[in-house]
């Protein structure tokens, strides 16, 4: 790498506040404590950002609690409008933010702006979204009186965001917020923080209030979280993560009846049917299987295909994978960088072996690679037994594990046969088959022949344990809104 490009990435690094975001100021967490972002594909410490007590966590609650009224009362119109300067400043400063992004996740550059288009979206959506806000007006069924119904932001809302998509995620979250007028505080991923607080400045830019928004980096999620779910004053949690972990916080919720909203894991199914356009399903399988180095909840996590094309699918998608170029993702021209860390590495590395020891078939990669970084080849198993982990753990990582089955009853058995329900990917020409398999899905979210379903204008969510609510799209705004019915006599 260039000097030029060496410098440019130590600029943007330094150019991000290194602090907790709380009621409008950058502030050092309490005795000033501190934690190291690391390079995932270098391993070396990029810089050391706050890391929040359970005080500092008090202290943004506090803010938000504050600054909540005012907020409320602040008109759809000028919401709309701090959304949409955000979306435009997002936009203009997309080379930054994605390199930004890249050294912080390791997804490739091109990627990660990508990922920088996509959170703006979320912001011009619902600066759109901030002024439809309705309600309704409704006679009496008896004529004497009128029902009003009015929707009210639901309050102080805490949100809790991944490491794999930090700028999506906290526009996913945080647009519909600002829309609704909620106050927020935010705990960002500690892999990957300082996407999240240079999206906290770039807010700050776009005119939103001081304490509207507050940002606490930490390493003891649970230390500075629980406490404010059980607080009482915050009315709502909105999260996106593992299973596991959104279980433990619906528990906490529980306590003060918290609205919750939760993305949570994914095991997506791959049918492909032997009518598929199969040079379309190969081009949906890369897409679906190696979005974000295949760490996304959305990714394709078994492939089943109809024994007719089954090898034919699978020799082509070899090819493909074999042919992804691997390094740093700020390397020119770079698909597979490296894992988020070294437990992504290992459990990879876990999934792979016990399906080979299985019985499965490695086709291309199959193994690590050597440090510096934390890299996984590029892999496609076939054979790969119903049995083995990867058919119901998420493999959160580049590999495509293929399964043959012979009648479609056969396969969207074997593709509701998870406690997941997020994403199915379905490929087939025959247009009964493709609505009929569809609606027996067990999912929130189908690709019919394309590999990828996200868009802000859509409802993003699953079924079963992949979560409860919807983020994006029409209804994604009443997440963060209560209704409320007035009885008129006349």
């Amino acid at each position: 790498m260039n000097r030029e490009a060496d410098v440019s990435e130590t600029s943007v690094v330094e150019a991000v506040a290194k602090e907790l975001f709380v009621g409008g100021k950058w502030v050092p967490a309490t005795g000033g404590r501190t934690f190291a972002v690391e390079d995932p594909a270098t391993g070396e410490v990029l810089c050391e950002v706050a890391d929040a007590t359970p005080q500092d966590g008090r202290a943004a609650l506090d803010a938000a609690v504050a600054a909540q009224a005012d907020w409320a009362r602040t008109a759809p119109r000028e919401r709309s409008e701090i959304l949409r300067r955000a979306y435009e400043l997002l936009l203009a400063r997309t080379d930054e933010l994605g390199l930004l992004m890249t050294l912080e996740m390791g997804k490739p550059l091109a990627e990660a702006k990508g990922e920088i288009a996509y959170a703006a979206e979320f912001f011009r959506w619902f600066s759109e979204e901030a002024v439809r806000i309705d309600g309704g007006y409704q006679v009496a069924p008896n004529g004497a009186g009128r029902f009003l119904v009015t929707k009210q932001p639901v309050g102080p809302t805490l949100l809790i965001t991944p490491w794999n998509f930090p700028m999506a995620m906290g526009g996913r979250k945080i647009g519909p917020a600002i829309a609704a007028g909620c106050t927020m505080v935010i705990k960002p991923a500690e892999q990957t923080p300082l996407s999240m607080l240079a999206l906290a400045a770039i807010l700050a830019e776009a005119g939103l209030p001081a304490g509207v928004l507050n940002v606490v980096t930490t390493t003891d999620p649970g230390g500075v979280m629980e406490p404010l779910i059980r607080d009482g004053r915050a009315r709502k949690l909105s999260f996106t993560g593992s299973t596991a972990v959104g279980k433990k916080l619906l528990e906490q919720c529980a306590d003060k009846v918290l609205r919750t909203s939760m993305e949570l894991g994914g095991n997506a199914p791959f049918l492909v049917f032997d009518d598929a356009d199969l040079d379309a399903a190969v081009d949906g399988a890369m897409q679906a299987k190696m979005r974000n180095i295949g760490e996304a909840c959305t990714a394709a996590n078994r492939f089943y295909v109809q024994r007719g094309v089954a090898d034919e699918f699978a020799r082509r998608l070899t090819e493909r994978m074999a042919a992804l170029p691997m390094g740093r993702g700020t390397e020119t021209g770079v698909v597979v960088g490296p894992l988020i860390d070294s437990d992504a590495v290992r459990k990879v590395t876990e999934l792979v072996g016990d399906a080979t020891e299985r019985g499965a078939q490695v086709l291309t990669g199959g193994a690590a690679v050597d440090g510096p970084g934390n890299f996984y080849q590029a892999t496609v198993l076939t054979g790969v037994p119903r049995d083995a982990r990867m058919a119901s753990e998420e493999i959160f990582g580049p590999v495509a594990p293929i399964t043959v089955f012979d009648t479609e009853d056969e396969a969207v058995a074997a593709a509701n046969d998870t406690e997941y329900g997020l994403v199915s990917y379905v490929f087939t020409n025959d247009l009964k088959r493709a609505l009929r398999v569809s609606e027996n899905l067990e999912a929130g979210m189908i690709g019919l022949n394309q590999g990828i379903v996200s868009n802000p204008a859509a409802p993003f969510g699953g079924v079963k344990q992949s979560g409860l609510g919807r983020e994006g799209g029409g209804v994604g705004i009443d997440e963060f809104l209560e209704i409320k019915y007035v009885a008129v006599a006349l």
